[in-house]
């Protein structure tokens, strides 16, 4: 069974047609994954809805207590592309043994329809969270990246493996 724990992002967020705003309503996981036709068996559970660049460390803490207590040995977190990557080493620093942890996102929320990755993304995360060995990832764009070699680049809107040159504390 693959525990997939949803933490809100670009994935979850809702357009209002009269204010203009992105808003957080209920999570669009469960309609994923059966418009897929996901045979999988998945336990989807919401842990908040927030965007990353709102969450703190208190809300990390949240999310590494459900990966570490959960008795899957594959986890599947959707969240914000803004904070990904330091929620992957809050995971990966706190040294969960025997878990593949795979974080994935969006660039576009689902709402959009056919112009927004997540579906894509989601596919490509749970494909990525049955094969990988323990230790955790960062899944975007149809590939999967180590948690400490991940950047979002965000000239392109995508994910990229850091460089010699590049200084991941800006994440």
């Amino acid at each position: 069974m693959i525990q997939v724990f949803v933490t809100g992002g670009t994935f979850d967020k809702e357009y209002n047609y009269i204010t203009g705003e992105l808003y957080f309503k209920d999570t669009h996981l469960k309609e994923m994954f059966e418009r897929g036709r996901c045979e999988v068996e998945i336990d989807i559970k919401t842990l908040m809805m927030m965007d990353s660049l709102n969450m703190r460390d208190e809300d990390r803490a949240i999310i590494l207590y459900n990966c570490s207590r959960t008795p899957a040995e594959r986890v599947l977190l959707t969240h914000g592309t803004d904070g990904m990557v330091a929620t992957a080493k809050v995971l990966a620093e706190a040294n969960i043994k025997d878990k593949t942890i795979v974080l994935t996102g969006a660039m576009i929320p689902y709402a959009f329809g056919t112009s927004s990755d997540g579906f894509f993304n989601l596919g490509s995360a749970l494909a990525f969270v049955q094969v990988l060995p323990p230790g955790v990832y960062v899944v975007m764009n149809g590939r999967y990246f180590d948690w400490n070699n991940v950047r979002k680049n965000r000239q392109t809107g995508t994910f990229e493996e850091l460089g010699d040159d590049v200084d991941n504390d800006n994440e």
